[in-house]
């Protein structure tokens, strides 16, 4: 059975986003997969957190893993900062880690624009790769954005292996095309984001019924009336991203999405959108509040899944650590 991980930071608000993007692939993988999703809490601190809020924040992203469809009978989720694995590989990693291969990573030198830089941002790509590599992983469900950090994962895998011998699989990113980018709704150029300026820009999970229909109603468009994709997706960005996921909660195909809302305008469209993500977020929303008011029994489920992962980890640490020549 191949190994599958992934992991989500607890910053900011989870949204549509990361709910199309990665949470929806994961659904599907924990059927057939040694699937293991973590929350990056020490890669959230990387920037600048407030304690109190990061430990709620880690709670909540658990609780919506749950929430929207992972199964811990068929998952391991766990609290990245529980295993101390993941730190002591990266510190192991980062001394065959090239400088200046971390100096080309495109989102260290987006984030130390919006940040004071520090080592810890700067080496956040070995720790994504100790992350990966503990677990001798097959499959990573990326963003495209995360693409750059998965080549580093892999050069590095090789690098050790030809050094030291052969220890670590080399991971493959998957990419989700369709889906793996779902756009700001009032910059449909930008993805959505977490940290977005413009409270508009993005829905989150937790966002009440009156937000969600406020900000559909408010989802910039594009000229003309035809609620279609057009030749070319690029041609039509932002009733084309409002349609993506539209397809992608509705379970309708692009061609059969076009022919629903042939002839109809925007404002019907978006009507109709409103009331699916209403609809699928308030099931999500329900199944939340649920989790949330157990922590004992949350708190449980981390707990399994920690000593879970640590098992496997620790295995693959010990091996590392004797062809470094540590004791």
């Amino acid at each position: 059975m191949k190994t599958v991980f992934s992991g989500i930071q607890p910053s900011g608000n989870l949204h549509i986003g990361n709910y199309i993007g990665a949470i929806s692939q994961w659904i599907k993988i924990q059927e057939n997969a040694d699937a293991i999703f973590c929350i990056v809490d020490m890669h959230a601190i990387t920037v600048p957190q407030d304690p109190k809020i990061l430990r709620e924040k880690v709670l909540e992203v658990a609780a919506l893993y749950l929430a929207c469809g992972i199964d811990p009978k068929k998952a391991h989720l766990f609290i990245q900062s529980e295993n101390p694995d993941h730190a002591n590989l990266a510190w192991l990693l980062n001394t065959i880690t090239p400088f200046g291969q971390l100096e080309r990573m495109t989102q260290f030198k987006e984030k130390s624009e919006k940040h004071e830089a520090n080592v810890g941002l700067f080496d956040y790509p070995v720790l994504m790769a100790a992350d990966i590599l503990l677990y001798q992983t097959d499959e990573v469900p990326v963003g495209e954005d995360q693409k750059q950090h998965i080549e580093l994962t892999r050069d590095l895998a090789e690098k050790f292996n030809k050094k030291f011998g052969d220890t670590f699989k080399l991971p493959n990113p998957v990419i989700q095309k369709e889906t793996a980018r779902i756009m700001s709704l009032q910059n449909p150029l930008s993805k959505m984001s977490k940290s977005d300026a413009n409270p508009l820009g993005t829905i989150n999970l937790l966002d009440s019924e009156e937000q969600i229909r406020e900000k559909i109603k408010r989802a910039v468009t594009d000229s003309g009336t035809e609620v279609s994709f057009g030749k070319n997706p690029e041609d039509k960005p932002a009733i084309s991203n409002l349609l993506t996921i539209y397809c992608v909660l509705s379970g309708e195909s692009p061609i059969a999405a076009e022919e629903t809302f042939r002839g109809k305008n925007y404002g019907e469209f978006k009507r109709v959108l409103a009331d699916l993500l209403v609809s699928k977020l308030s099931k999500i929303q329900k199944e939340y509040t649920k989790w949330r008011a157990d922590d004992s029994q949350l708190r449980q489920i981390l707990n399994e899944g920690r000593d879970y992962v640590r098992e496997k980890s620790s295995k693959t640490l010990q091996v590392v650590k004797k062809k470094m020549g540590l004791i």
